[in-house]
């Protein structure tokens, strides 16, 4: 057996989300399907993280052990040849013995994209968040400094995360404009379920004007989900890193 180590980059509007699931299309169902037609092996392909439906990956790092004597490189452009036309593409592929995607992360970012303005999506619809109320970026980037660090983040948590503990450590939370984009770029060892949508959409509340710093502290004081504001859709949200301490390559867009 040899394990490979895949970047993973997909569109996952066609997707209930990376995890394979029994009543629709995932994208660890669609890579697994592509390597069993590639060596005839059914194996389990492993990311560092599990994105939800409509949520995109720019940068996923995933592994899988395989059996069948491949070079990397003719692994990836057989995999790819067997996944068109599906939005789902291996970037990157090397051998990785004893490195696990999920076990050895030690980071994963994400980043939004929200598209504030009043004319409606033609190229970016599912691809991004439409806000027509023109946002203050900077209220935003500095409320969202309130969320920076050790929390308590049930508040921003689903109902059906599973997570043992809403405690999470959030290394980093910054709100940036880029022309009629508004970018929303957060990193942390790791984040529950929906953490990034429901920061994202109580700060679009924040840009609005609807909220405040004070309002985004006393929602994530409250440790209730019925406190939270607003979930913000999937459409603008990319898995775009993972770090790994033995690793020199980066697997980042950011």
């Amino acid at each position: 057996m040899t394990r490979f180590r895949f970047t993973v980059e997909y569109d996952g509007r066609p997707y209930l989300g990376w995890q394979r699931q029994d009543h629709g299309p995932s994208v660890q169902a669609a890579i697994e399907e592509a390597i069993l037609q590639v060596t005839g092996e059914t194996v389990d392909v492993h990311a560092s993280g599990r994105t939800d439906a409509g949520v995109h990956a720019r940068a996923m790092p995933a592994h899988a052990d395989i059996a069948k004597s491949l070079t990397p490189f003719r692994l990836m452009e057989a995999i790819n040849a067997r996944l068109k036309p599906q939005p789902v593409a291996i970037i990157d592929c090397a051998q990785a013995p004893n490195w696990h995607a999920r076990f050895d992360c030690t980071g994963r970012r994400y980043h939004y994209r929200i598209i504030n303005r009043r004319a409606p999506l033609s190229f970016d619809a599912g691809l991004a968040w439409r806000v027509p109320t023109t946002l203050d970026v900077e209220a935003m980037h500095a409320a969202a400094q309130t969320l920076v660090g050790q929390h308590d983040f049930t508040t921003f948590r689903s109902a059906k995360c599973q997570a043992k503990s809403p405690l999470r450590t959030l290394d980093r939370l910054e709100v940036t404009r880029v022309g009629e984009e508004v970018h929303i770029y957060a990193a942390a060892r790791s984040f529950l379920h929906h953490q990034v949508r429901s920061m994202v959409g109580c700060l679009k509340l924040v840009g609005e004007g609807k909220w405040s710093s004070d309002d985004l502290a006393a929602a994530l004081a409250a440790r209730d989900r019925d406190a939270l504001g607003l979930n913000a859709p999937p459409d603008g949200l990319y898995f775009i890193g993972a770090t790994y301490p033995e690793l020199s390559v980066g697997f980042t867009t950011d």
